[in-house]
């Protein structure tokens, strides 16, 4: 009995482990290239075309604020900060 139930247990077993690998993704292969870069015509010291971008703050009518780099032309700094996959969750 014991040994019935040692086999039963390894057989068990076995297909856990299998399902388990069916289950996991395969990770993407390295990539054997650098990713380019896009194109720009910008050189540096120049200014930066105008550009909108949404807000996190909701504006009075309850929609997401928009803002212009053209609205803080002469009364601010600008600094623009990415957070590469902030608040994703992942």
């Amino acid at each position: 009995m014991t040994k019935k139930m040692l086999v039963l247990a390894l057989i068990l077993g076995s297909a856990v482990i299998a399902a388990a690998q069916q289950a996991t993704p395969t990770p993407a292969p390295a990539r054997t290239t650098p990713p380019v870069a896009p194109h720009t015509n910008l050189k540096v010291g120049q200014p930066a075309p105008d550009f909108t971008l949404p807000s996190t703050a909701l504006g009075p009518d309850g929609r997401g604020m928009r803002f212009k780099l053209s609205d803080f032309k002469g009364k601010k700094n600008v600094v623009l900060a990415f957070y590469v996959l902030a608040f994703t969750g992942g």
